[in-house]
């Protein structure tokens, strides 16, 4: 199977899904999610297989290439595991409401696009594909109306600024190479100048910068994600905002390459020193901003952006250890991730649309799937021992101590601290406290929604337990950018790296949690009491304060919500106002009075006499 049967299956299958969805209602659900699982197995299908095809010649005088490898593999696989979930979730999500066709189109496209992303072998199809995401995210995030078009209108325009970005280094390697093929590009990069190198890598790094939301361009991903319909939040935040890690991966590991990225510097620093200082502040200041949170999706998103500076980190040591907890964190992040927004998607379809965390509250009682998977989640993003988050975040950490970088340690160390504060607020507010009144009722979610969540949850606890299976891929990846594959084992890792054995840590927490329900279930037998027989540091809860903790975080908030403004976001506000007002201003000048333009003219005329004249003088 090619990349280039996969990528027609994938564009196909949006257009027919649109078609399908005009004639029935029922196809219209069922059809998307046959296409996205044939995808999966089709793009599954291509595990171990590498090499080139040339899909268009002579296009504008450029040959078009897809190419696999395991780089493109691991990305493929990935977009299309979350992106057929998504889907699934989407069975019930979408039913009845308007424009479904358009929703199923539109979120087929994206992620066909992707696709065509991380098997692009040349930079001109890659950019292409690029676009062709971007816009059918565009199309996605305003999907909701009302404040969605805000946040989709600010998503497009960075992303504009991006591809611009990234344009103008095409262009320059173009220029230099006379090719767009990365392979080529590749061989003959290395006669390319320090300088032309540098100017590369800042202008595709400003434009993967912005896709992955990293600190300072990540101002579109708060309101996208809040607004987007949240299984496309799933995708947003598991798979897209990785185009951009993707991105970064190819060009400086494949196209720069490890030994020419290495030497490549400014005045004072270079391009991989300031890049981990960047990832630090990307895990610092929004993970904070993501504990002042009360809306659950909003909360995740600001979220996503800290736990991308993780991956930043890694990328940008170049060393195999953080190449490969970067890839190994980006695989988590997706899943994770993706399986918190599906699991808030859940509680919003049954309460109604409720995403506020101080209105939520014991819906353990009537959602408990949901809430296990949930938890998983959280545990996976915290990076607690099983899950797989605990394994990709103990390379990183294993990499700062070892390249002798104790602040950015810090850095990491602080934003895991953050995130117990936000997983907790999440799943507690949601799911533990007493249950409000009003849902006492609630249902279940339906199984479209309950089966994504628990594939989720069973691959972050495989991995956590099984590392090696995905490090297997992964060394492959690190191997061919010529840095040594790290040595692991079906469960951990050897000596070389740090002994580390997942299976004797779950055996530990296995004996342990026998032990525990032992001793609970010796102990005096619970009781039920009523729901308003409760207190709080000695005083009543009366019936309606259903969660004593839902102002928990007041004093933190007082602490530091002054600080932990995003100044970024509103210094870009700012400058859009003085744009406009500057454009307003120029815009009177067409007045559509002849005589205003015959003044222009004669006045501009006037002007180059004087300079002439002047210019004489001197």
């Amino acid at each position: 199977m090619s990349a280039q049967v996969i990528l027609i299956a994938a564009f196909a299958g949006a257009v027919l899904s649109y078609l399908l969805g005009l004639f029935s209602a029922r196809g219209r659900g069922l059809f998307p999610i046959a296409v996205s699982a044939l995808l999966l197995c089709l793009v599954a299908g291509l595990y171990g297989q590498s090499g080139e095809q040339v899909y268009y010649r002579d296009f504008l005088g450029l040959d078009l290439v897809l190419r696999t490898d395991a780089l493109a593999w691991l990305f493929a696989v990935t977009v299309a595991l979350v992106g057929c979930l998504s889907v699934v979730f989407s069975f019930h999500y979408v039913r009845g409401k308007e424009k479904a066709n358009f929703y199923y189109f539109a979120l087929l496209l994206v992620n066909a696009a992707m696709l065509g992303i991380v098997f692009s072998g040349d930079l001109l199809s890659f950019f292409i594909f690029w676009e062709v995401m971007s816009w059918g995210a565009y199309l996605l995030i305003s999907y909701n109306k009302g404040r969605a078009l805000y946040a989709g209108l600010k998503f497009i325009v960075m992303s504009i600024v991006g591809s611009c970005a990234m344009l103008v280094g095409l262009l320059s390697l173009y220029a230099a190479h006379d090719t767009l093929v990365i392979s080529r590009l590749a061989e003959g990069i290395g006669s390319s100048s320090p300088g032309l190198l540098l100017g590369v890598l800042i202008a595709f790094g400003i434009g993967f910068g912005i896709k992955s939301a990293m600190v300072p361009l990540h101002t579109w991903l708060p309101d996208a994600h809040s607004e987007a319909p949240s299984p496309f939040s799933a995708v947003l935040s598991g798979v897209l905002i990785k185009m951009g890690v993707y991105g970064f991966v190819l060009v400086m590991y494949a196209l720069v390459g490890l030994k020419l990225l290495l030497g490549v510097r400014g005045a004072w620093v270079s391009f991989n020193s300031v890049l981990c200082w960047l990832g630090a502040v990307t895990i610092l200041v929004p993970t904070f901003i993501a504990v002042l949170q009360t809306d659950a999706k909003r909360l995740l998103a600001w979220s996503s952006v800290g736990q991308i500076g993780y991956i930043i980190l890694g990328i940008g040591f170049a060393t195999s250890l953080g190449l490969t907890g970067a890839l190994f964190h980006t695989i988590n992040h997706a899943v994770f991730k993706a399986l918190l927004f599906l699991a808030v998607g859940a509680v919003e379809y049954r309460t109604g649309g409720v995403r506020d965390l101080n209105e939520l509250g014991g819906l353990i009682q009537r959602m408990p799937v949901t809430f296990a998977c949930a938890l998983v989640g959280g545990l996976g993003l915290i990076g607690v021992p099983l899950s797989s988050g605990f394994v990709s975040k103990w390379l990183i950490y294993k990499t700062l101590i070892a390249e002798g970088r104790p602040f950015l340690a810090l850095a990491a160390l602080v934003g895991t601290w953050g995130a117990i504060l936000y997983v907790y607020k999440l799943l507690h507010n949601m799911f533990l406290g007493q249950l409000p009144q009003k849902y006492a009722e609630l249902d279940a979610a339906p199984f479209s929604m309950r089966l994504p969540l628990t594939v989720c949850a069973l691959f972050i606890i495989l991995f956590g337990i099984l590392p090696g299976i995905p490090l297997k891929a992964i060394g492959s990846i690190v191997e061919s950018v010529g840095l040594a594959p790290v040595s692991a084992t079906l469960a951990g890792f050897g000596p070389e790296v740090g002994p580390l054995n997942m299976l004797n840590i779950c055996a530990a927490a296995v004996v342990a949690v026998v032990v525990i329900a032992l001793l609970l279930r010796a102990a005096a037998a619970p009781r039920r009491v009523a729901q308003d027989d409760s207190y709080a540091a000695g005083a009543y809860v009366p019936a309606g304060k259903y969660h004593h903790t839902v102002r928990f975080y007041d004093p933190l908030e007082r602490m530091t919500a002054r600080h932990l403004r995003d100044r970024v976001d509103e210094f870009y506000t700012w400058g859009a106002g003085r744009a406009q007002g500057v454009f307003d201003g120029l815009r009177r000048i067409y007045t559509g009075d002849v005589r205003n333009y015959v003044m222009y003219i004669v006045g501009l005329l006037a002007f180059l006499v004087f300079v002439q004249m002047v210019w004489r003088v001197w």
